[in-house]
Formats: C-alpha cells, structure tokens, sequence
C-alpha cells in the first residue's frame, strides 16, 4: 500500500511542477507583452479578463486576487482613461466597469501580442481544448 501511496505522491507533485511551471511561464509571457504596451502584469491581465461589463469583485475573481488589488489595478486603468466606471443597472450600490474605446483598442492590441508565441502555442487546438476541460474539472471553484 505505501508503494502505491508513494507512486501517486509522486505523480502528483510532478504534476504540481508541470502546472506551476507553465503558470509561470504564462505569468512571464504577460508581463513581457504588457510591458511592450507601458502596462503592468496587473494591468495586462485585467485588460485580457476584461470581457465585458463586470463589477470589480467580478474581475478580481478572474484575476484571482483580492478585490481591493482589482480597485488599485482598476484605479490605474481609470485614470489612464482605459476604463470608466459606471452605475450597475441591476445594483444601485455596485458600479461595472466598462473599457473606454481608448481600452478596447488596447485591449485588443494586448491580446494580439498574447497569441504571439503563447506558452500554449505548441499544443495544437484540439490539445488545447483536452488541457481546458481536464483543468476545468480539477479546479474547485
């Protein structure tokens, strides 16, 4: 029983290597993109979750940080005039937050620089959709 336990130990932190390892390399491929457009890693990764309308505590999930991280990182964007705040129709207390065209545009262009030599970019598609969908289901949320 313990060679099996040991076996699966073991499995499980080459594993562990393998994801931490390509969350850094994805975590450097932001921040050198970002960097090219005056942006932050930060700031990179709010453009790219930014897909819509959505609150702060809503890009901060995405972001996987805290709330008062996505308000510095928001702030940022707002006073660079990439993002405007405005009120949420469906809560009169929360405020969404909406790129500005001047944001959408650099979003854009962020997102063009991503898909250049993405740490991804040697998984075919198909492989890509396999390595979504097996994350998908090991990560709690």
């Amino acid at each position: 029983m313990t060679d099996v336990r040991e076996t699966q130990s073991q499995a499980d932190r080459e594993l562990c290597g393998l994801i931490n390892g390509l969350a850094k390399q994805i975590e450097a491929h932001v921040r050198s993109r970002a960097a090219t457009l005056g942006l932050t890693a930060s700031q990179g990764v709010a453009l790219r979750e930014l897909t819509g309308p959505m609150t702060l505590r809503e890009l901060a999930e995405r972001m996987s940080c805290e709330p008062s991280n996505a308000t510095f990182v928001a702030d940022r964007l707002e006073e660079q005039g990439y993002l405007e705040r405005h009120p949420h129709p469906g809560n009169r207390r929360a405020k969404q937050l909406v790129l500005t065209p001047a944001g959408a545009e650099l979003r854009e262009r962020l997102l063009g620089l991503l898909s250049e030599d993405s740490p991804l970019a040697p998984l075919a598609p198909e492989e890509q959709d396999t390595l979504q969908r097996l994350l998908a289901r090991a990560v709690v949320r």
